[in-house]
């Protein structure tokens, strides 16, 4: 009976460790929903974006986008009549922001110090993610109905190529040296395009992963960071190999990278955030899965502070099976996670 007994105890021992354990490493990083902006206007929304050290917060939301005040979530000004807003993107130099209106299928052009409308650029159809790249010094538009790629140049607000992808392109870094990846949500893959020929040079696949949305890029180790279906895919931009995978959790249409902490964040809609530490170009560990709200799907992360920001809403439950449930009247908001 004492020898039973001692293996019981033993036995409950290692339980209690490995629970213990379990819950050190699922708090380890630190960060947590720290403060919430609450935006009472009504709409959808998709993309966030830190502004260029202005100390603002520009959310797309529903026919504008609301610039906020980073640190306090007060309003400072809202980009009007930006129909069907998708992202926010910045030329500094210029003094201008760009956002990409997928249901007017144009950039509506803006003061960054006023936030005044300055004017609008014709694009593709449905842009969708937005982006300025400083080697080529244009402005990226990722048009999700017709399949291709906007470049235009800031300096003069015209459309100076269009570049097709054969699929529909979901969103795009660069490598600032004259590359441009872009992930192929429908087809699976992520291509490289040559930003002095404008065209595509490489499709690489992304099995065993499917559904490429969120992007980012580490410049130091050429790694690309892919947000799948409840995968993060890595992959080399140099040649596309696929370099690992790593379990995320599910509906995730968001990846940000912190160059400094050397961390991977990919937002996803079931209500996680996981955390992903690069030990080395070839290893990935999570960090973490932060507990959010559901819906909080994509991101934005001000790397001078570490803080991610985060846009949600609560929802109505479901009226019918398949369908996106109603969201509820005045709860639109941005989480703000930090350590």
């Amino acid at each position: 009976m004492k020898s039973n007994k001692w293996l019981f105890l033993q036995l409950l021992t290692v339980i209690l460790v490995i629970i213990m354990t379990n819950n050190v490493n699922a708090q380890s990083s630190g960060y947590h929903v720290a403060q919430t902006f609450h935006i009472a206007s009504s709409g959808g929304w998709d993309y966030i974006s830190v502004g260029p050290g202005n100390n603002r917060l520009y959310v797309s939301h529903g026919m504008q986008v609301n610039v906020l005040n980073e640190t306090t979530g007060d309003s400072v000004g809202v980009i009007p009549n930006t129909g069907g807003v998708h992202g926010i993107a910045f030329v500094p130099s210029l003094g201008k922001g760009y956002t990409s209106n997928g249901r007017l299928n144009n950039i509506t052009v803006f003061d960054l110090k006023t936030n005044n409308v300055l004017g609008q650029i014709a694009t593709g159809q449905n842009p969708d993610a937005i982006m300025y790249d400083e080697f080529s010094k244009m402005i990226i538009t990722c048009n999700g109905r017709s399949n291709d790629l906007s470049i235009v140049d800031p300096t003069t607000e015209k459309v100076v190529a269009t570049i097709p992808v054969g699929g529909k392109p979901e969103t795009a870094v660069s490598n600032n040296a004259g590359k441009l990846f872009v992930n192929i949500e429908d087809k699976n893959e992520i291509i490289s395009v040559n930003l002095k020929t404008n065209a595509v040079e490489n499709r690489w696949p992304i099995a065993p992963a499917e559904g490429p949305t969120g992007l980012a890029i580490d410049l130091s180790t050429n790694r690309l960071y892919a947000g799948c279906d409840k995968k993060l895919v890595v992959m080399n931009a140099l040649d596309g190999k696929v370099v690992t995978t790593v379990p995320i959790a599910d509906g995730c249409d968001g990846v940000a990278f912190d160059n400094s902490t050397k961390n991977i964040f990919a937002s996803c809609g079931e209500g996680k955030l996981t955390i992903i530490h690069e030990a080395s170009p070839d290893k990935y560990d999570v960090a973490d899965n932060v507990a959010t709200k559901r819906s909080a799907r994509t991101i934005a992360i001000d790397e001078k502070t570490h803080t991610i920001f985060l846009p949600a809403a609560e929802f109505d439950a479901p009226t019918e099976a398949g369908k996106r449930p109603p969201m509820k009247p005045g709860t639109f908001q941005v989480l703000v996670v930090k350590k």
